[in-house]
């Protein structure tokens, strides 16, 4: 068994309360190396709290000697971070959105290429037991798929990360902080390619980039399944400030459509995730439970019918916290060949739709 020296990009909430915990779980899976932020709070509580050695830029992270790295950053430094690992001849986990535009991932998918190493995203929701049963346990096919639903509602993760050892650094020098946000408008203008209102650029960055980017890459995920082809945008809503965003795609020349919808409730303690798919005599249903909520599983139902007769079944696949078998995947696909399960082409699809709504909720504005 091969043991991976890795080192983590970025100690934020997402690398603090999950992947520095879960490669250290993983033990015999990866050494970890350390950690960099600009941050002088995260990098002594990381320290502190792991042992973990911290480094303050990315280049001194990526001088030691590693053969990958996690990249849990702020979104708009992915881009610079991913191709600087991958000249480094590193492998690259790195949470999503990979990009704002399918061209720069296009640009990540040809880096990995010429280096040949592995480039994974963090769409963990590929790695929950319930989802993937979900595949498995599909109650139709493509020829009687009549809908299918994404709703979720979020506070954020306030109010599950409480139990979690997390300390917010917020010693961030200003320049750096204005330089990503100037960077990150610039990305997301290039990736839209039409002029931003500032609602957009806040629905686009957040609701549907940040949250709903998860649905519409696991719903890619069972539509590849049911071998349905990607379909028309025909709606698209940002709203709430940029809190809510909403799509809607037309499939199989209409005979099914996919209707999602994301909306942050900032005050209210309480998270609702659904995925639904109906077919003509029968619905597959998965309902997600926040993701800081580690080990607790997605409920799994499907429900058939036979005249009057309904029949509900819940499915139990296991305990295993997507968050760690992503890890464990990523290990697997370097060290055993594995297949890459999230690989940049699958994101550049999904941006694509998001790029597209985003496209399709400003030219709603003019029309």
């Amino acid at each position: 068994m091969s043991r991976l020296r890795a080192g983590v990009i970025g100690a934020g909430m997402i690398s603090q309360v999950e992947h520095i915990p879960n490669l250290l779980g993983l033990a015999g899976l990866f050494e970890l190396v350390g950690v960099t932020d600009p941050s002088p709070i995260s990098r002594q509580f990381v320290t502190d709290t792991h042992g973990v050695r911290g480094f303050e830029t990315p280049e001194q992270l990526l001088d030691q000697r590693l053969d990958a790295v996690i990249i849990g950053s702020p979104d708009p430094l992915h881009y610079e971070q991913v191709l600087a690992a991958l000249s480094r001849g590193l492998h690259v986990f790195c949470e999503k959105p990979l990009c704002y535009s399918p061209a720069e991932i296009a640009d990540i998918a040809a880096a990995r290429d010429r280096a040949g190493k592995l480039v994974q995203v963090g769409y963990m929701k590929r790695f929950d037991p319930s989802y993937r049963l979900a595949l498995e346990s599909l109650p139709g096919t493509a020829g009687t798929l009549r809908s299918v639903s994404v709703e979720v509602n979020d506070p954020d993760a306030w109010p599950f990360i409480a139990h979690h050892r997390y300390k917010r650094g917020g010693d961030i020098p200003k320049e750096l902080i204005a330089a990503a946000i100037d960077k990150q408008r610039q990305q997301v203008e290039r990736a839209i390619g039409i002029p931003l209102t500032d609602l957009a650029f806040r629905g686009f960055t957040g609701a549907y980039s940040s949250a709903l980017i998860h649905d519409v890459n696991a719903v890619h995920g069972l539509l590849d399944a049911l071998e349905v082809p990607d379909g028309e945008i025909v709606g698209a809503q940002i709203f709430a400030n940029g809190d809510g965003g909403q799509g809607a795609v037309k499939l199989l020349d209409g005979q099914a459509l996919w209707t999602m919808t994301h909306l942050t409730v900032p005050k209210l303690a309480d998270y609702r995730e659904r995925i639904t798919l109906f077919f003509d005599d029968a619905s597959l249903e998965l309902e997600f439970p926040s993701p800081w909520l580690n080990h607790q599983p997605t409920r799994l139902t499907v429900k058939t019918s036979q005249g009057h007769t309904l029949s509900t079944r819940d499915l139990r696949a296991g305990y295993a916290e997507a968050f760690v078998e992503e890890l464990r995947g990523f290990w697997g696909a370097i060290v055993n060949g594995d297949p890459v399960l999230n690989p940049p082409e699958h994101a550049a699809r999904d941006q694509a739709l998001l790029v597209g709504l985003t496209r399709l909720h400003l030219s709603g504005l003019t029309s």
